[in-house]
């Protein structure tokens, strides 16, 4: 059984486990609308005591959750969620705390705010072949304000975090497995069955001991929810910059210029004098 949103449909493949296919043509951004839809989708994930496993992923090979659109920074929802944080930070710490596993399946660009999603995610598997990571914020004059600042550090250590954000470069999956980014790089042809495997094998276990076994867990590896916001109020405060603005232009004209090649190697173009 299905369900579909604008950006997201949900298959129930049985009461213990959905999969998640996120589209938002023609490069998979996040914008205002999927930060919504999100939203709704974590209450439905909350509201579900018989499902176990959420597996994530993208309907477009060469973008993930690809990053967010700054051209439209701010229309961010700010208003409180139901945890009393902002939207975002509320949706990715719920998610993060609810019973339900939650997993990405990952192929192709997964940047930016697109990165951050997949970091509030309890685990991220990623092709070879066709999975690109990395946090490119600081090469646009502004800096992650979703979650990465915060979970990164902790998965990968603080110098291989500064590497990332500071860098504003592409990861290969292969270098994002090593740093302890992703929890695994498969070669694209066993990623499906992989991944697939391990929601089933998931979805058969008690509910209550797969539940209590991730609360446990979680109490010493989750950011502070206090963190999450300042962080994306100081980036949300840096969007409105004369600076970012003046650079968010030249590479809007770039991106027009060079279309999905742009997008295809960020990294790349935004280092570019």
């Amino acid at each position: 059984m299905s369900s579909t949103t604008n950006q997201f449909t949900v298959t129930r493949i049985d009461s213990g486990y959905w999969r998640v296919l996120f589209a938002n043509p023609p490069m998979n951004l996040i914008n205002p609308e999927t930060i919504r839809e999100f939203q709704a989708l974590v209450a439905d994930i909350e509201g579900d005591k018989d499902l176990r496993v959420v597996v994530f992923e993208s309907a477009d090979p060469d973008f993930f959750f690809s990053r967010y659109d700054l051209a439209r920074a701010a229309e961010t929802p700010t208003e409180a969620g139901p945890s009393g944080l902002p939207v975002w930070i509320d949706m990715t710490t719920r998610i993060s705390q609810s019973h339900v596993v939650s997993i990405a399946l990952i192929r192709g660009r997964t940047r930016g705010g697109g990165s951050e999603l997949a970091l509030a995610l309890d685990m991220r598997f990623a092709s070879i072949e066709r999975a690109v990571f990395g946090q490119p914020e600081v090469a646009a004059g502004v800096l992650p304000g979703g979650g990465a600042i915060e979970r990164l550090p902790l998965l990968t250590g603080r110098a291989r975090a500064l590497e990332i954000i500071l860098g504003a470069d592409d990861f290969d999956a292969r270098t994002a497995q090593l740093y302890g980014w992703i929890n695994r790089a498969l070669p694209d042809a066993e990623l499906d069955a992989f991944v697939d495997q391990l929601a089933r094998r998931i979805a058969s276990f008690d509910p209550a001991a797969l539940a209590e076994a991730k609360r446990l867990v979680n109490r010493r590896s989750l950011p502070a929810s206090a963190d999450l916001a300042e962080t994306q109020d100081v980036f949300l405060a840096a969007t409105r910059s004369p600076s970012v603005r003046v650079r968010g232009r030249r590479n809007r004209e770039r991106a027009i210029a060079l279309g999905r090649e742009f997008e295809l190697d960020l990294g790349r173009h935004l280092a570019d004098p």
